[in-house]
């Protein structure tokens, strides 16, 4: 089945990733997903602090939960595998931890009243380091493990320099590339994100408004028209090459199982170029 949960329920997620806990790690506490997604929720919705629900339209819940997903079958595929180095507990709910917070920058302080969060689109994922580090301070976490938190987010960035990231360990820096490659898969492979495309627009127009830049996107249809190019000469080379493949633990059976998320992202971008050879004027179908 393929998503093995609705990402619009952050309930379902939930259990979907503490399933892939309990499978991977069977000592320890069992309750950590659930206080995680707790945690991340509340934020979302507005019941942390003095931060509004999230009004950011694409880079919403939604696009967390699929991210989160994606994380989680990756991790499981890893250690099924066999694959090196092992993932042990901590680093799996550290890594947890960051991709539920990794957009956490979109969020606005009440009062904060002019546009949306994706205004802050440039500066999002230093915004949502340090929404983490306040929040996991607050949780009693250590320093050392808010910092590791705070560089597998650096991992999230369109534009981040992987080389520039001082990762403390291996492990570290593998977890941190599963979480980017999830962030990317997660949303590319989600049934409606051609459907999105426009709403993802919006965002870019009033980042671009606000911080007074050019938006590299004439339209919806520009974006749209783009899709395949951002796949074939963006994405697909970073998660090969700059995230190790760590995709391919997704393969069902692994290695040479089909790939669902590969093969969704291959029909949207599919879908992406027959709606851009189109008359202009003709609907989505």
């Amino acid at each position: 089945m393929f998503p093995i949960a609705d990402s619009k329920s952050p309930s379902a997620v939930k259990a979907a990733v503490a399933s892939v806990h309990g499978e991977m790690f069977k000592q320890g506490e069992q309750s950590f997903v659930a206080k995680a997604f707790s945690w991340a929720v509340d934020s979302f919705e507005g019941r942390y602090r003095d931060y509004q629900p999230i009004d950011a339209r694409y880079h919403d819940l939604e696009h967390t939960l699929q991210g989160t997903l994606c994380y989680a079958q990756i991790l499981r595929g890893r250690q099924r595998a066999g694959a090196t180095p092992a993932v042990p507990q901590r680093m799996f709910e550290l890594g947890l931890l960051a991709i539920l917070l990794h957009d956490t920058g979109y969020l606005k302080v009440r009062g904060d009243n002019e546009g949306t969060g994706a205004k802050y689109t440039l500066i999002h994922v230093n915004r949502s380091a340090d929404f983490a580090l306040q929040l996991l301070a607050e949780k009693n976490f250590s320093a050392e493990d808010t910092s590791i938190v705070r560089r597998m987010i650096r991992c999230t960035g369109v534009n981040v320099k992987i080389d520039a990231i001082p990762f403390q360990s291996e492990v570290e820096r593998t977890v941190s590339f599963c979480i980017g490659t999830a962030d990317l898969l997660g949303q590319m492979a989600a049934v409606d994100y051609v459907d999105k495309l426009p709403i993802l627009f919006g965002e870019f127009a009033e980042s671009a408004r606000y911080n007074g830049t050019q938006n590299m996107f004439e339209s919806a249809e520009h974006l749209r028209k783009l899709t395949p190019d951002f796949w074939q000469k963006y994405v697909l080379p970073k998660i090969e090459k700059d995230f190790q493949s760590n995709f391919q633990f997704l393969s069902e059976p692994y290695p040479d199982g089909p790939n669902p998320y590969l093969a969704a992202v291959e029909a949207n971008i599919e879908r992406s170029r027959r709606l851009a050879a189109e008359p202009v004027g003709i609907g989505a179908r």
